[in-house]
């Protein structure tokens, strides 16, 4: 893909937008800005969103300049209800993310000064005096996060075409892509020939999908993944990988429930070794070690546990090196004669949904490939 390819498909953008003629359209997209765009990585009054600080010190080492803002929010896991103030949000956010680890006031700081970061790009984008690049990848953690923040720029009035989207499903020659963070500084600027301005039609598409997701019922969420859009061509697949967190109907066990019980059973020893091969399995990146041990925690401390967790065996009380075994629930599990939610309950936020007790209201049958109530 050539800068000039990436420029005629902005002028044909454009086109779709106000219907011109294509000689008009192009007369109106600043050729030379783009060129710079590509080539520099800014222009004046940017602000470059991303997933987290990673992904921005490779930006920032690739030469794209300040305001670079890492977004740093795990929303596929805790609450995120409708419904709610932007502050309101934040506060329970940064409860959840705070947890028994972190200091729940630093976590909100955080999240205020992020917001506080977009809202004034926001307001200069909506005057046509700034312009707003996300970068993101396709996995369920970054779309989100794409919704989240593309649904708070439509309600600041922002233009569709003072936004646009890097998306990166994949690089040339990484065989398993875990993300922008692991680029080089030359590699993440040639992902800017792909950038994408954003469209009405994509805007509508994430304000549905935020909308979706942070609603008590998730009835919307299966429409929004048979969703293809050109420019959030990610969508679709994240959101039915959201689906399948839901308590299958033949085991009550969650995708990512049943990858670490299935690891144990094909002989992941330790919790290390069950979440390397629990992120094997995963089409794109899904949860981190952490995320991982978390849910590995918790079979193991149910009423009726599937894993037995032995003690650690480093003097730094690291949670990788914990052994980790099948229970006789955990193969009875498996082999689907029991159903974990049914033995342990649930009590688990999706988005906006509280799945709670041991008839909760949705599951996901796997047969049907869709999310289907109880």
């Amino acid at each position: 893909m050539t800068r000039d390819a990436a420029f005629k498909r902005r002028v044909r953008a454009r086109m779709a937008r106000t219907g011109e003629r294509y000689a008009a359209a192009r007369a109106q997209v600043d050729d030379r800005t783009t060129e710079a765009a590509a080539r520099t990585g800014d222009t004046t009054h940017v602000l470059h969103v991303t997933n987290g600080d990673c992904a921005a010190e490779v930006m920032r080492a690739a030469g794209l300049t300040e305001p670079i803002l890492p977004w740093r929010d795990v929303l596929h896991d805790g609450p995120v209800p409708g419904g709610l103030s932007d502050a309101e949000l934040r506060a329970v956010r940064a409860d959840f993310i705070a947890g028994a680890r972190l200091d729940p006031a630093s976590v909100r700081a955080d999240f205020d000064s992020r917001d506080a970061t977009l809202a004034a790009a926001a307001a200069r984008a909506a005057h046509r005096d700034g312009r707003v690049v996300l970068w993101f990848e396709a996995d369920l953690y970054d779309q989100l996060q794409v919704v989240q923040v593309i649904d708070r720029l439509h309600r600041a009035g922002v233009p569709p075409e003072a936004v646009s989207l890097v998306s990166a499903g994949e690089f040339p020659g990484v065989a398993h892509f875990g993300g922008l963070g692991e680029l080089s500084p030359a590699e993440l600027l040639r992902l800017r020939t792909d950038e994408l301005p954003l469209t009405a039609e994509a805007y509508d598409v994430a304000v549905a999908a935020w909308a979706a997701f942070t609603a008590p019922d998730p009835a919307g969420l299966a429409p929004i993944a048979r969703i293809a859009s050109p420019v959030l061509r990610h969508l679709g697949e994240a959101f039915g990988r959201l689906a399948q967190e839901y308590p299958g109907r033949s085991d009550g066990l969650s995708l990512t429930e049943r990858r670490i019980v299935l690891a144990v059973e094909g002989g992941a020893g330790t919790a290390g070794a069950v979440f390397a091969e629990v992120r094997r399995r995963e089409r794109r990146p899904y949860l981190g070690d952490t995320s991982c041990f978390d849910r590995i925690a918790e079979l193991a401390g149910a009423r009726r546990p599937l894993l037995a967790v032995g003690p650690g065996t480093t003097d730094d009380g690291s949670y990788a090196d914990r052994a980790v075994e099948l229970t006789a629930t955990g193969r009875d599990v498996l082999a689907g004669r029991a159903d974990h939610v049914e033995l342990n309950g649930v009590d688990r936020w999706i988005g906006g949904v509280h799945l709670s007790g041991t008839r909760p209201a949705w599951r996901y049958d796997e047969r049907l490939e869709t999310l289907r109530p109880s």
